[in-house]
């Protein structure tokens, strides 16, 4: 955590389990609340933050009986934006940025930032809305690679706008963990029927298959539907019996940055989460940046 003098306030939109809140706490910045629709991921907020969860639709949330606070955080959904995504049944995402838009010209905080897939950038409407605000000086950084700090492959779209003049400096020189520091010594997991079945070339799409022996070996983006099919991503592993098997959820939740002492769902769920989770640097990263903004000051040039 960064030795400043005062500590930003902030307050977070379609949270999830929390990865862009963890990070901007480790920064230092005081979240004083999480807005999430998602019944499960409101229980694994509610696990390990103490701050305020709300547990409701933003579409329904009126804006100015909130607490104010220094910054807001918009990490909604990506599926409109994501080519990758199973978008049946579930919200496309057209009308969360509005709504999201509607929370921040009406709050106007000091800082705002808005976390989403680089597809996001194919939307010329969303991206002028969010990054064409008036009275804001705003910085986009695409991509923004979780790469940096872990072994996973992860390439974001960060904004960040501020009332005054910053130079936001993009992350830089920092040391990736090695996969094989995240893998565990004695791992539970199962061997399910299909997994062996894409494993012998009876799907389309063949498993992406890692090794932590390779010093230079990078995980594939984590993403939320492993929590369905196991077989997609797998890792070499002596003691399975054939061989290789999947990442079980705390070496998954590691890949995203998460601490051990973060509690986890019990089932499958926690794939979900964690797939869908911003990584927790990249949120650290964010505070940072935001750190120094509030501490340092900026010009209104």
């Amino acid at each position: 955590m960064n030795d400043y003098t005062y500590k930003p306030t902030a307050k977070s939109y379609f949270s999830g389990m929390g990865g862009m809140d963890l990070g901007l706490s480790y920064a230092g910045i005081d979240v004083r609340q999480s807005l999430e629709i998602d019944n499960a991921a409101c229980i694994t907020l509610t696990r390990n933050f103490s701050h305020r969860i709300l547990k409701v639709d933003i579409c329904n949330q009126t804006v100015l009986d909130q607490e104010r606070t220094d910054i807001s955080v918009f990490t909604y959904p990506c599926t409109k934006y994501s080519t990758i995504a199973d978008i049946h049944g579930t919200r496309t995402g057209d009308e969360l940025f509005l709504h999201a838009l509607r929370h921040l010209a009406l709050e106007q905080p000091e800082a705002y930032v808005v976390e989403n897939v680089p597809g996001m950038r194919k939307f010329p409407v969303v991206m002028e809305a969010m990054s064409q605000l008036p009275d804001y000086y705003i910085t986009v950084f695409c991509p923004i690679n979780s790469l940096t700090w872990l072994p996973q492959v992860r390439k974001r779209l960060i904004i960040i706008g501020t009332k005054r003049r910053f130079h936001i400096t993009p992350p830089d020189g920092h040391s990736r963990v090695k996969l094989s520091d995240l893998i565990e010594g004695d791992p539970r997991y199962t061997i399910p029927k299909y997994l062996v079945k894409r494993l012998n070339g009876g799907y389309r799409d063949r498993p992406i298959i890692v090794d932590p022996k390779d010093p230079d070996a990078v995980a594939p983006t984590c993403v939320s539907h492993y929590a369905k099919d196991l077989s997609t991503r797998l890792i070499k592993d002596d003691a399975s019996p054939i061989g290789v098997r999947p990442f079980t959820p705390r070496e998954y939740a590691r890949l995203q940055g998460f601490p051990d002492s973060f509690i986890l769902p019990d089932s499958r769920e926690a794939y979900k989460q964690i797939g869908n989770a911003v990584s927790v640097p990249v949120g650290e990263w964010t505070g940072n940046q935001l750190m120094k903004y509030f501490n340092k000051g900026g010009t209104n040039d």
